[in-house]
């Protein structure tokens, strides 16, 4: 028997618990049975003790079944056969896959294990995800950090070697989000950030341009330049562009950068106002996004806009009640300065015009209604396309990170455009319905005949209430990106 202190390397191998067979009341998954086979059968017949106990996403650590892997770690997968359930919208064997792998991973390293290999629990790509999302935590700023688990694949595979490293990118892509939106705000302010994306995105395949207030100006973004006015931090606007789609118009992806949002005059409560160092959570997932786009070389062309500022309350501050212009020449009044992502938001909208896309999605931690209405079990959108819907709602059945659709009728509009003295209020006239309101304003942005999704993320954010994805753990939680990234691949495919 091998103790604590001598161990050095470990195993993750997946069971199921529904299948009930002559001798035996579990099922290994084929690599498992190969392992039970090389230890004697000591693995199963160590798990005859436990078996009731192996839940989904519940893990045992066992010592000396193996001479290479000191460390088995059996994390339970549930049902062998599960069926997707159409209310759910989530693929319950690739989501209990992801939960799995974590909690193996997780049980090792709480035994001094650092170095884990996870079996292919009969999909690579999940188990990957699982593995990178789960051992991963948020601690830029400790002097003394915890040391993360070395992951790799227990397979030679070659299919499954080519699913664990798309599950890979994808799951550093999500961590790459998580870091940004966690990042407290004095330390990724607008020109931070964009300092920090050109180190992340160093790629002879993207080309990064920073722009100034000067520059801003010139394009007549008031709305934009209006927000930041509260702040001595200078705005900035970040465009990215990746073209490997050939002579293909691209796909516009545009994030809200808000570095914090204190309301500007329109003060927050101070209850977890910390939170708002996120309320660029928008910008971190389509950054991230387009890192995994060029990791995974996927042939399209993209355009990522982010709108850069801090919303604070200041002598020079936006006040409520103010009228200003926005880049489409549109007045508006704007009655509640915490509502500003919108601002900044329909200037990049109205921007991304000038690119002719073949269509725009937006995304942002938008509205607080929004979070209130579904919570964390999906990001909110509002499209006029129900096949870009379609192709969306499908891919975050795959990733488990769902969408919900929310209506754009024009009883929202209405509430926002009926004024005799101005154009738009940035506000309905209640407090009734406001993600649908802010999606209406939005609208109004949006080029002539465009393809258009708005994603509200505020529910998705993070840090997690519920413990809906376990294998996040605590801190902010860099959804949607991984559906993000899904989507841009599934063009592809139409």
């Amino acid at each position: 028997m091998y103790s604590m202190q001598t161990a050095k390397k470990g195993i993750v191998l997946g069971v199921y618990n529904d299948k009930f067979e002559e001798n035996k009341t579990l099922t290994l998954t084929p690599t498992s049975e190969k392992f039970n086979e090389q230890s004697q059968g000591k693995l199963l017949s160590h798990l005859k003790f436990i078996e009731s106990e192996i839940k989904p996403g519940k893990s045992f650590v066992f010592w000396g079944l193996h001479d290479e892997y000191h460390a088995v770690a059996v994390t339970g997968l549930g049902e062998k056969n599960k069926q997707i359930d159409p209310l759910e919208l989530v693929d319950p064997k690739k989501e209990t896959i992801r939960q799995a792998a974590a909690a193996g991973c997780n049980a090792l390293k709480s035994v001094g294990i650092k170095n884990v290999e996870v079996e292919s629990l009969e999909d690579a790509e999940a188990a990957a995800e699982g593995s990178l999302l789960g051992t991963w935590k948020f601690q830029e700023y400790k002097t003394k950090k915890d040391e993360l688990c070395n992951v790799k694949l227990f397979s030679n595979d070659e299919l499954d070697l080519d699913k664990w490293k798309r599950g890979i990118v994808k799951a550093n892509a999500q961590n790459l989000a998580r870091k940004l939106a966690d990042t407290p705000s004095n330390l990724m302010t607008p020109t931070i950030f964009c300092d920090q994306i050109k180190e992340v995105l160093n790629s002879p395949d993207i080309l990064i341009d920073v722009h100034d207030e000067c520059w801003a100006k010139q394009e007549g973004m008031e709305a934009f330049l209006a927000v930041a006015k509260g702040s001595v931090e200078a705005p900035k606007f970040l465009e990215l562009t990746y073209s490997k789609g050939g002579n293909d118009a691209p796909y516009v992806l545009i994030g809200k950068g808000v570095t914090f949002d204190a309301g500007g005059i329109s003060l927050k409560p101070s209850a977890s106002m910390d939170h708002m160092r996120a309320d660029m959570g928008g910008a971190a997932s389509v950054a991230a996004t387009l890192y995994a786009v060029d990791k995974l070389k996927i042939p399209v062309n993209l355009k990522i806009l982010i709108p850069l500022v801090e919303n604070l309350p200041s002598g020079n501050a936006l006040k409520p009640g103010d009228v200003i212009k926005a880049k489409n020449g549109k007045s508006i009044c704007v009655n509640n300065t915490d509502a500003e992502g919108r601002l900044i938001l329909a200037d990049a909208l109205c921007y991304s015009a000038k690119f002719s896309p073949k269509w725009v999605l937006d995304i942002a931690t938008l509205t607080g209604a929004m979070a209130v209405a579904i919570g964390s079990a999906a990001t909110g959108v509002f499209t006029n396309s129900d096949n870009l819907y379609r192709i969306l709602q499908e891919v975050s059945l795959n990733t488990g990170d769902r969408v919900w659709r929310f209506p754009l009728w024009k009883h929202y509009y209405n509430q926002i455009t009926k004024n005799n003295a101005y154009d738009l209020n940035n506000i309905g006239p209640s407090r009734t319905g406001g993600s649908c309101t802010a999606a209406a304003f939005l609208w109004e942005f949006v080029p002539e005949k465009t393809e258009w999704l708005h994603l509200d993320m505020a529910g998705v954010m993070g840090p997690q209430s519920d413990a809906s994805m376990p294998y996040l753990g605590s801190g902010m939680t860099g959804r949607p990106t991984r559906t993000l990234i899904e989507f841009i691949e599934a063009q592809l495919k139409c």
